[in-house]
């Protein structure tokens, strides 16, 4: 081979590569995660006072929109359904790149389940490292996340496994994705309208302890380390649920863990009558997760408590958070709306449906 062959070949593989990333970004199944991780990307570097970090319980319960517009604190939720704690060191790192936070929120529902039982089920590793960016610290992740005896290779590369999923070049929303960058005029809050009633639980506010998986408790005690090594300030949160008497136990064991290392643990479930949720109106699937009526209260509550506990500077009024005041116009129309669309659900007893897995 020629020298000018081979500087042809340089080329050409280099072109290659250039255009595999933006084709692999489009293609990967666009959903709510998708959007609201390529918007994380979007937002202006170190414009983020908290990046909240867990699984679905954090994007349906705590509207970014509703927080910034009440205090003029930007939060954004870096979460995907079924995420494993596994993920959450690797998920700071990747807000590090682009983002300062004076405030991490974790929140803690998963640690309770055993890490077999979720690396099993490759969707919710996938729901992490399928919405990444192509970087060294996505590799890191996948080696944490994917053993050596699976086909890492489709996780690497993703779009050996999205390579038919071509119909994402139908969609002009996808195409704004080639760099995994698109704008989230919700700022990653999800909207629910339904209602799925149930009663008060009962081992809300119970004490007594009860050890959480081995893995989990090394996952956590890994991210205590890294978070106290780099500096980074945290607050882990359990989101009002309906929460059984183990949960309970283990959430009041990993929170003698979280203080032990200079954190704070807010678990939810010991502040019904503080928070106002309502077990029979206030979610949208039966106690998993809130409706729109039951985020503006855990919003409020939260707000409330990251102010008395926590220095913020209030931004509202800076043009560089433009996009936060079309969030929080937006959030005022959906909450008025939904809300109503709630109250008439409640009232004819129209209640969500589960379907069976």
């Amino acid at each position: 081979m020629t020298r000018k062959q081979a500087l042809q070949s340089i080329i050409f593989i280099g072109m290659f590569l250039l255009a595999l990333v933006p084709v692999s970004y489009i293609v990967r199944t666009n959903g709510d995660v998708k959007d609201r991780f390529s918007g994380f990307y979007a937002e202006a570097d170190n414009t983020l006072d908290i990046v909240m970090i867990g699984s679905s319980p954090v994007f349906p319960y705590y509207s970014a929109p509703m927080l910034w517009g009440e205090s003029g604190i930007a939060a954004y939720p870096l979460s995907s359904n079924v995420q494993r704690p596994a993920a959450m060191k690797y998920l700071v790192k990747e807000a590090e790149k682009t983002q300062s936070p004076s405030l991490y929120i974790f929140e803690m529902r998963m640690f309770t389940m055993e890490d077999k039982g979720l690396s099993e089920n490759m969707a919710y590793t996938r729901g992490v490292t399928d919405n990444l960016r192509y970087s060294k610290n996505r590799v890191e992740t996948i080696r944490a996340l994917v053993p050596e005896t699976e086909d890492r290779l489709s996780y690497y590369i993703d779009l050996f496994k999205y390579h038919t999923n071509w119909k994402m070049f139908a969609f002009a929303s996808e195409w704004e994705n080639w760099r995994y960058h698109k704008e989230n005029e919700w700022k990653g809050f999800q909207v629910k309208d339904e209602v799925g009633p149930t009663a008060r639980p009962e081992a809300g506010g119970m004490e007594g302890e009860l050890a959480i998986p081995a893995e989990q408790e090394a996952y956590l005690k890994d991210l205590l380390q890294y978070l106290q090594e780099n500096e980074l300030q945290a607050l882990f949160i359990v989101s009002p649920y309906g929460v059984s008497i183990e949960d309970q136990q283990m959430f009041n064991y990993m929170g003698q863990i979280v203080e032990d290392a200079g954190y704070r643990f807010l678990n939810m479930n010991n502040y019904y009558d503080e928070i106002g949720i309502v077990f029979e109106e206030d979610f949208a699937d039966y106690a998993s997760h809130t409706n729109i009526v039951g985020a503006e209260k855990c919003t409020a509550f939260l707000e409330r408590y990251l102010l008395e506990n926590y220095q913020f500077t209030d931004k509202r009024g800076n043009p560089l958070y433009s996009s936060w005041d079309d969030a929080y116009a937006l959030w005022l129309s959906e909450r008025e709306e939904a809300g109503e669309v709630i109250a008439q659900r409640i009232a004819n007893e129209d209640y969500a449906v589960i379907e069976e897995q």
